[in-house]
């Protein structure tokens, strides 16, 4: 690391580990000379509120972020950044996730690993595509800007009821949907909702804006494959209202006539990866697949 390092670390609220792991951690951190902090709501739920610090003051010298949970918890580190180039390197405490990196007996291993710096060939950093998502009342009034690194998904709010949804490809009116929902996710969300909707699985390398219905009243219930430089807008018709989540966070309640746009962000995702890491293999793990 640099001379001194500040690592925030994010831990899972209800994983009684995540908070051991963080304690041990930034008390090793420390003792080797660097900086280590929390979130002040993550500092409170582990009750370490002396590692508690504001977010938005303290992100902006931080050198690492690790997070210590499953992919949600890698997604809530994602999102506390909004943007920033800072690497993340993910610890699995709980089921085997996708984003994650090492298991917590390594963890002390691996930053000894990233203080040798990159140019001993010993990590790399992995670029993963951010959305661009915003939103935007009839009227033209804007209500929000986020990034997602998994996926923006426009939905009913009423249970029992489908809402309908225009979508705009590149400006051109494409077609409506009645369904549930739609779901506007990168490649690393490939493997989020909608491959729970019955979408394609994608390699997290690629670059593409996937949309999938979800639960669909009409014939045509496929994915599109876009290209990232096609801009999506989807478009709430109808008397019912709708909601938009990011990486499954609630962002906004959507009206008739509101509008979300979403494109591919200017920033990316920095994950730290400590060896080759073949995505098919993890694929092949979570499932269960065996060779025939």
């Amino acid at each position: 690391m640099h001379a001194v390092s500040s690592v925030l670390l994010v831990a899972h609220h209800e994983r009684a580990e995540a908070g051991r792991l963080a304690r041990t951690t930034a008390q090793w951190l420390i003792e080797q000379g660097h900086d280590a902090w929390l979130c002040e709501v993550d500092a409170d739920a582990h009750g370490i509120v002396e590692l508690g610090r504001p977010a938005a003051t303290a992100l902006a010298s931080t050198d690492l972020v690790v997070s210590l949970g499953g992919d949600g918890t890698m997604l809530r580190a994602v999102q506390l950044l909004a943007g920033l180039p800072v690497p993340v390197l993910g610890v699995n405490v709980g089921l085997l996730g996708y984003l994650t990196e090492l298991e917590p007996d390594a963890l002390l291993a691996a930053l000894e690993r990233w203080s040798a710096g990159p140019e001993a060939g010993r990590w790399q950093l992995e670029q993963r595509m951010l959305l661009g998502v915003s939103a935007a009342r009839s009227s033209g009034e804007q209500v929000g800007r986020w990034t997602a690194l998994n996926e923006a998904v426009v939905e009913k709010l009423e249970p029992g009821h489908t809402v309908r949804l225009q979508v705009f490809i590149d400006g051109a009116s494409f077609t409506s949907y009645a369904a549930d929902g739609l779901i506007l996710a990168t490649p690393t969300g490939s493997t989020a909702y909608s491959l729970s909707a019955r979408g394609p699985v994608l390699s997290p390398r690629m670059r593409a804006v996937l949309l999938t219905p979800v639960s669909p009243h009409m014939l045509f219930d496929r994915s599109l494959v876009l290209d990232p430089s096609e801009e999506v807008v989807v478009e709430l018709l109808g008397h019912r209202r709708a909601t938009l989540s990011i990486d499954g966070q609630p962002a906004v309640t959507l009206d008739e006539g509101d509008r979300v746009t979403v494109t591919p962000a200017d920033q990316v995702a920095l994950l730290v990866r400590l060896g080759e890491r073949r995505f098919h293999q993890i694929l092949k793990a979570k499932f269960g697949l065996t060779d025939r």
